[in-house]
């Protein structure tokens, strides 16, 4: 496993980017399809690629191609993250359109739902995001998986697509996901906020340091 990479999500100030980014973070992530409680505007999203240098990510749901390519392209985003119904030819045509890396969203509520991800997906994209599954919201809302019931699958997902591991991920049991999955990245939002579009410095110092086992 390459070195294990933190992505902060969900940030919607310069001020919590910088701080993620001092405290550890290699992604940030910022959601940009709107009406969630975590969106902010491309705009906002350049403001905060100027005060990183983490790589940006930029989160879509569903949006058209067009809109896609052209929110990456404004908010300057390194990663497209997507998070609701897209399938492989969308995500291989947006591959096409820029330099970015496509990372697919899996809302996961039995290990099949992973292997069905990787042979409809391929490698039209280049990460798998393992997230807990909602009945009503496409991701963020801190609901959790069986690290269980995909652990026995881990070593199946080809080498070249990387494993984010993201869905009720907090500080104190951080360290039992990347034991049990052997991420490439861990990915938290909710668990490392003081409130919706606030985040902890402490919280995520904590989450970094748990990760990295660096206690």
């Amino acid at each position: 496993m390459s070195e294990l990479k933190i992505k902060i999500c969900g940030i919607t100030t310069p001020e919590d980017a910088v701080a993620a980014t001092e405290i550890g973070a290699d992604y940030v992530g910022m959601i940009l399809s709107q009406g969630f409680e975590r969106s902010i505007l491309p705009d906002e999203a350049v403001d905060i690629g100027l005060v990183t240098q983490a790589a940006l990510v930029a989160v879509l749901v569903d949006e058209s191609l067009d809109e896609a390519e052209r929110i990456a392209w404004l908010s300057g985003a390194s990663v497209i993250q997507l998070h609701g119904d897209e399938d492989r030819e969308y995500a291989g045509e947006l591959r096409r359109r820029g330099k970015w890396a496509i990372w697919k969203t899996v809302r996961v509520r039995e290990a099949a739902d992973v292997t069905r991800a990787v042979e409809a997906l391929g490698v039209s994209v280049d990460g798998l995001l393992l997230d807990g599954w909602h009945p009503d919201r496409p991701g963020g809302s801190g609901a959790s998986f069986s690290w269980d019931c995909v652990r026995v699958l881990r070593d199946h997902i080809p080498d070249e697509i990387k494993v984010i591991v993201a869905g009720g991920l907090m500080p104190g049991n951080v360290a039992d996901a990347v034991y049990a999955l052997r991420p490439d990245v861990v990915d938290v939002s909710s668990g490392v906020e003081l409130h919706v579009r606030r985040k902890d410095p402490d919280l995520i110092r904590a989450f970094v340091r748990n990760a990295r086992g660096e206690d």
